[in-house]
């Protein structure tokens, strides 16, 4: 037998969520259920009065029958009438949520962006735009990558870009394979760099805003040591990133994702670079370019979110649609455009599907609701009663390691601060630590791992615009936490010893 077939190849992203379903589906007959009250608490933004619905961290009780004991009901094979068995997790994992959210929500959004983009690539607007691209930067190709990866990273820190970063690498991944590098580093400017913004934001509303809310912590407050820590993690994001497209550019075979990558050498046809770059390309790129803007309006002027954007993509893709077939790129007619968003969603469905996939393991574990009997709420209450036992400088970076694990199961930035955060405010004053540490730890280990968890819909989403598979992903991306922890780790002790 020969090295190449012993080489153990990565499970199917589809395989790896299967084998955590059985784990979790393992867990409900271990870990009792348990529950907390709920109650509305009010805070400034903005410089108006904002209520959220939180839990009350002394109300947890466990679920308990008649006689007293604790419930430990177990996941069934199979539940009718739509409850939750262990046959059940991929339906009801793919039908929950709304249109606001995982799972329905963002699997729409993935699906019409899919048929958007696949209207465009229909017209070769982008294609012959690449082509222009690589013409023009001839030599300079390097800057696309500070300058993306800090633009991506501002977007994540102002106004919480993430689900959004599946449509721009779509645009951005077959150009980083056309200059040379490959889809990775497309993921790395786009993806990577709205989560690392997300994560050490001084303003996100989605996260730190509503996290310090939730806390009594002055909303938006501790600016400077923020910007501090988001110029040091973007720096850092970007070195990195520049280190690894240089070694792909040398040497493309080194790529993890060299093999997929063949299908943007191909579909793009990279390889010829005669450019017959028109007025009907150019107008198709414009009508990309003014719809992008209409959308980062929309998000930082009226909060535009997945139903709003998912419209706007559609539009853009309509719009597109049109010029091609009135201006007849590459021999388009309304038939084409029809053709071309069902070929785009097509390619977006196993990372739709995947969504859903995910979200049944959260299903299986009772759900995220706090005043519904749960599994996870048992988790929740354990880990804050352990964290809340250690030295303060421990127990800040028992919450950051508590709020990394946890948002494994809830990667929702707010539905994760108004879980988490009423717990870990009070323990934090227990603990000696001030509660503005605490929003810390939630919003770095919140916003870090999105990175990484395959629950987290838009990292799913943009691995698969990018044609990646989880596992491939996991296995690059790996060094990369891992120093991401160290230096989160770092900050979070840092500010207890700062008094931060």
């Amino acid at each position: 037998m020969n090295k190449e077939q012993k080489a153990w190849k990565v499970p199917h992203t589809f395989i790896i969520v299967f084998f955590v379903v059985i784990l979790a589906a393992l867990l409900t007959y271990v870990v009792p259920k348990g529950q907390f009250e709920t109650q509305e608490v009010t805070y400034m933004e903005g410089g108006e009065e904002q209520t959220k619905t939180v839990l009350d961290s002394d109300s947890f009780s466990y679920l308990t029958d008649e006689e007293g004991n604790l419930v430990r009901e177990g996941t069934g094979l199979f539940e009718p009438g739509g409850g939750a068995g262990f046959l059940n997790y991929v339906f009801e994992g793919l039908v929950s949520g709304d249109k606001w959210g995982s799972a329905v929500g963002v699997i729409a959004f993935i699906l019409i962006i899919g048929g958007a983009f696949g209207i465009i690539m229909k017209t070769r607007a982008i294609e012959e735009g690449i082509l222009k691209v690589i013409d023009r930067t001839k030599g300079k190709e390097v800057l696309i990558i500070p300058i993306m990866f800090f633009l991506f990273s501002l977007g994540g820190a102002v106004f919480g870009m993430g689900e959004e970063a599946i449509a721009f690498a779509m645009i951005l991944v077959p150009i980083m394979i056309a200059i040379g590098y490959d889809a990775i580093t497309g993921i790395m400017i786009t993806y990577v760099a709205t989560q690392i913004g997300f994560a050490t934001s001084w303003m996100n509303p989605f996260g730190v805003a509503i996290a310090q809310g939730v806390s009594g912590v002055p909303v938006l407050s501790g600016a400077t040591f923020r910007i501090v820590m988001w110029v040091v993690f973007t720096a850092f994001g970007i070195f990195y990133t520049w280190r690894y497209a240089q070694s792909i550019k040398k040497d493309p075979k080194r790529s993890a994702s060299y093999e997929t990558d063949s299908y943007f050498r191909k579909e793009g046809k990279v390889q010829d670079l005669n450019s017959s770059f028109t007025i009907g390309h150019m107008l198709v790129v414009a009508a990309v370019a003014v719809g992008i803007g209409w959308i980062i309006w929309g998000v930082i002027e009226h909060a535009y979110y997945i139903p709003e954007i998912a419209s706007q993509f559609f539009t853009i893709g309509l719009t597109a649609g049109i010029i091609g077939v009135l201006f007849k790129l590459n021999g388009m007619t309304w038939n084409d455009l029809a053709e071309g968003f069902i070929e785009g969603a097509k390619d977006l469905l196993p990372a739709a599907l995947v969504v859903g996939m995910a979200k049944g393991i959260v299903i299986i574990l009772g759900g995220d609701s706090p005043d519904a009997p749960s599994v996870l709420n048992t988790v929740l209450y354990g880990a804050g009663k352990v964290v809340g036992d250690f030295p303060e400088a421990v127990s800040a970076w028992s919450m950051y390691l508590f709020q990394s694990i946890f948002n494994f199961f809830v990667v929702s930035g707010s539905g994760q601060a108004a879980l988490t955060m009423p717990l870990m405010a009070p323990l934090a004053d227990i603990a000696g630590v001030t509660r503005q540490v605490a929003v810390l730890a939630f919003q770095l280990g919140d916003g870090l791992t999105n990175i990484f968890v395959p629950t987290s819909a838009a990292l799913m989403g943009t691995l698969g615009a990018a044609r990646i598979d989880w596992g491939v992903w996991a296995k690059f991306i790996l060094k990369f936490m891992l120093i991401l922890f160290l230096l989160s780790s770092i900050f979070v002790i840092t500010a207890v010893f700062m008094g931060y």
